[in-house]
């Protein structure tokens, strides 16, 4: 089994160890996921055992030809690798949500801080660890309390998104990426690109993953720094990206997923 974890998702927290854990919630309970050098550690915290997180495994075997071959070199020697597949969609679209606008770090910080004030919390192997407040806690927040943890901006979009959760999750969620990237386009304040990293994360599918994101871009050319790669004004990065892969998705996933994955471990 691979020793290398995608750590993109903010609720990974980093210990002095190097160790990773974050807490989920399954449609059963709250389960805590560590990652060590003896590999990872599944706990259920709270509720049953029945539903456990999945892993998606990516292998650069499946990295597509056609990119240039020092990305390729570069990204290969990660290995297999693994990424938890957000068991809750509810989850996987506030994160999307509360990364609107800002930077990476500033969405990490506030994700953490939206979870740990107004969510469940548990005890992970080193410390305390937090799940994101329920569609109706949301629902219930008076609109201080968005502005009290830095979510002013966010309040409509996750608002809605918690009002058309509770009506369409059950259908939601039995889709595939696509077909869902598309349906979450229909809740107001979600746009393509939230509603693609919403479903990828709930999903583990990288292949509708929003390929111009500027970690993508940004990874891409610290791996490759002598490449000629489109400028940040240029809307050429994403054709050039799914280009390599073609009609290969297996080789989009793999490209988009490995070169993140690059990046959490550079950062």
């Amino acid at each position: 089994m691979s020793n290398v974890l995608t750590t993109d998702h903010p609720a990974w927290q980093t210990y002095e160890d190097s160790t990773h854990a974050r807490a989920v919630r399954t449609a059963s309970g709250i389960w805590t996921v560590s990652h060590d050098r003896d590999g990872l550690h599944l706990a259920c915290a709270d509720g049953t055992e029945d539903v456990k997180p999945k892993f998606v495994t990516t292998d650069p075997a499946h990295l597509p030809s056609a990119a240039p071959a020092a990305l390729r070199e570069g990204v290969a020697q990660l290995g297999v690798t693994q990424r938890l597949a957000n068991p809750w969609l509810w989850d996987a679209i506030t994160t999307a949500i509360l990364r609107q606008v800002v930077r990476a770090d500033q969405a990490r910080k506030l994700y953490r801080t939206w979870c740990s004030t107004y969510g469940t919390t548990v005890e992970g192997p080193q410390g305390a660890l937090a799940v994101a407040p329920t569609p109706a806690k949301v629902l219930d927040l008076a609109d201080e309390q968005f502005a009290d943890v830095g979510t002013k901006f966010h309040h409509t979009a996750l608002t809605a998104a918690a009002t058309h959760y509770e009506l369409h999750h059950t259908d939601w969620e039995r889709m595939d990426a696509s077909t869902l990237a598309v349906a979450l386009t229909r809740i107001p304040r979600i746009g393509p690109w939230t509603a693609a990293a919403a479903a990828t994360d709930f999903t583990g599918d990288f292949s509708v993953y929003p390929h111009d994101d500027l970690a993508v871009r940004t990874w891409a050319a610290k791996i490759l720094p002598a490449y000629a790669w489109p400028g940040k004004k240029d809307t050429g990065f994403g054709p050039l990206w799914t280009g390599w892969a073609g009609t290969d998705r297996t080789a989009l996933h793999t490209l988009t997923l490995t070169t993140l994955t690059w990046g959490a471990h550079a950062r």
